[in-house]
């Protein structure tokens, strides 16, 4: 019976339902896939290629000052230029470790500070 309902419809009735079908669609907003909130990031850790290659580690007080002389005293991923996301939070995004959020009281050689 549904064959038959569609072969009684009209070229022209057809073609204005397609229309507004189509134009209805084309009001509808398009939703583009959303990047994945910090607070779904993982921690970086501490054995990660990319922070063993910058010396991160998660307590600035840890650091090994004869590796990395150039770490001043104060300096924590908190005070750092590079460090992304929403103050008060414990851990953080960071641009030199994309996808991955840093504790805010760590440090690493990339460490820049905030101007």
């Amino acid at each position: 019976m549904s064959r038959r309902i569609l072969l009684n419809v009209s070229r022209r009735e057809f073609a204005k339902k397609l229309a507004i079908t189509a134009g209805t669609a084309a009001l509808l907003p398009i939703r583009e896939p959303r990047a994945a909130a910090p607070a779904q990031l993982p921690h970086l850790d501490v054995k990660d290629p990319a922070a063993v290659a910058l010396g991160y580690v998660e307590d600035a007080s840890k650091v090994n000052v004869k590796k990395f002389p150039e770490f001043a005293k104060g300096s924590t991923c908190e005070n750092c230029s590079k460090l992304q996301g929403t103050a008060g939070a414990a851990y953080r995004p960071c641009d030199l470790f994309p996808g991955k959020l840093v504790s805010v009281a760590g440090w690493c050689s990339g460490w820049a500070a905030e101007l």
